[in-house]
């Protein structure tokens, strides 16, 4: 937004005349830089930006970029400011020369050779007649000349009094459209080395440059409330992202903390497993059976935060290899098939092309990936459930089809079931176990890999989630 405004601003000065080109050439050039630097970053993902930029480095760069645009505005009002003030110096010499010219014509007199128009300060100009000079006319004609050259601003005059030596007051003229009240000037500055002369004073010469100049005054204000912005965005990035490191390192120790008694539960449960008295036992042992796929369960869930906290770590990397797909899906429904036998029934099914070719992939991430699939589509089915996975070719590329006879997914919500923690949504009964990171972790792999993934869902008759990979 900052670099759409600066580019704007040079646009415009360029139509209307108002750089030097030195200075447009180079803000051009450090516009274009920063417009190259925003499609590099623009490129990246959010998270390829956090990892190749450190705090710091993300602070100096925003310091920086800050620091420029408020160092091109500034510089920017400075040139309009003396370019305008300019235009009005030049417009009010050529103005009072021209009084000075009908005045010398009406008395019939020559002006002086030289010097007739005296700039004494910023806002106050002196004309040197050689005449006498009338009041009246006078004030006439800097009206009349100051109107033809758009100079709507107020101004005072006096004229020289050369019996009393001073300088005598003529009149406050207001050309302006404000309701301002005005004050005359007390004391008009008298200039030693002329006779017959009068004084014009712009008591509102700055207010009428600055309206003169307000394009440059909102582009400035634009500018600076667009850098301020982009400050305040900078802090609330830079805090949430300590909030999520605080986050994610207290996951991190906590899973960690679980992994102890975990597999002190699972050893002590084996051991009690194969002592005498309890395989001797049914009731023992189904308690027994009950501690060890309930400490399995646990250790499945820790062991899923650990991984989704592995992909958000700066020193993440997968490892491809070739894999035959065939084999390891068929691998993967046996094991889900005997899981379903042992529960509430149900039977995954695969069905694979044939001389399907082989993939690069990370072989445990890919396992992973499937199992969460079928676990999603196990645990969000009403009914025995019926999972089929189809692999086929088309063109470069592979396609995964996981299909099953579940709740399925409304429309709204299928963009949001790969966020993280989600879950959707099964009415007042909260019977479905989990954390909500399945499928985030199941899209973070995906992306890792370049690989597309595809849902499509009819509420009450399933979902099919589609995996597009490419071809080695």
């Amino acid at each position: 937004m900052i670099d759409l405004i600066i580019i704007t601003k040079i646009a415009y000065l360029r139509r209307t005349n108002e750089f030097p080109t030195a200075v447009n050439d180079v803000l051009t050039a450090f516009i274009c830089i920063l417009c190259r630097i925003n499609l590099y970053f623009a490129d990246l993902s959010s998270h390829q930006l956090m990892h190749s930029l450190s705090i710091r480095n993300l602070l100096i760069l925003g310091t920086i970029a800050i620091a420029g645009i408020i160092f091109i505005q500034s510089y920017w009002v400075y040139i309009t400011w003396t370019e305008k003030a300019s235009q009005f110096d030049l417009s009010v010499k050529i103005s009072l020369r021209q009084v000075a010219n009908n005045i010398a014509r009406d008395n019939k007199s020559d002006l002086p050779r030289q010097d007739v128009i005296q700039r004494k300060s910023s806002n106050y100009y002196a004309v040197n007649i050689n005449d006498v000079i009338n009041p009246l006319v006078l004030e006439s004609y800097l009206i009349e000349e100051f109107e033809n050259k758009s100079l709507n601003t107020d101004f005072e005059y006096a004229v020289y009094d050369c019996t009393s030596q001073e300088l005598a007051y003529g009149n406050y003229c207001k050309l302006s459209d404000d309701n301002q009240e005005y004050t005359r000037s007390t004391n008009l500055p008298q200039i030693d080395d002329l006779t017959y002369y009068f004084v014009v004073k712009f008591p509102s010469k700055a207010s009428f440059i600055l309206i003169d100049m307000w394009k440059s005054v909102m582009f400035s204000i634009i500018a600076l409330l667009a850098a301020a912005f982009f400050a305040y965005t900078t802090w609330v990035i830079l805090k949430q992202r300590r909030l999520s490191e605080m986050q994610r390192d207290f996951i991190n120790n906590m899973t960690h903390e679980f992994k102890t008694p975990i597999a002190s539960i699972r050893i002590a449960s084996e051991m009690l497993a194969n002592q005498d008295s309890i395989m001797g036992n049914k009731r023992s042992s189904q308690y027994i059976s009950i501690i060890k796929d309930q400490n399995a369960r646990l250790n499945e869930q820790v062991e899923k935060v650990l991984n989704i906290a592995k992909l958000e770590g700066e020193d993440y990397q997968i490892t491809k290899e070739t894999l035959d797909m065939e084999e390891m899906l068929r691998d993967i429904a046996e094991s889900e098939n005997i899981r379903l036998l042992q529960g509430k029934g149900g039977e995954v099914n695969v069905n694979i092309e044939h001389d399907l070719p082989q993939i690069m992939a990370d072989k445990v991430h890919f396992t992973n990936c499937i199992y969460s699939l079928i676990d999603n589509a196990i645990k969000y089915c009403k009914k025995v459930p019926r999972v089929a996975i189809n692999t086929y070719q088309k063109g470069e590329d592979v396609y995964l089809k996981i299909s099953d006879n579940g709740i399925g997914i409304k429309e709204d919500q299928i963009q949001s079931i790969f966020n993280k923690f989600y879950r959707v949504p099964t009415g007042n009964v909260h019977d479905v176990k989990g954390f909500g990171l399945g499928l985030f972790y199941v899209k973070n792999i995906c992306k890792a890999h370049n690989w597309k993934i595809k849902v499509d869902s009819t509420p009450g008759e399933g979902t099919d989630i589609t995996l597009q990979i490419p071809i080695i």
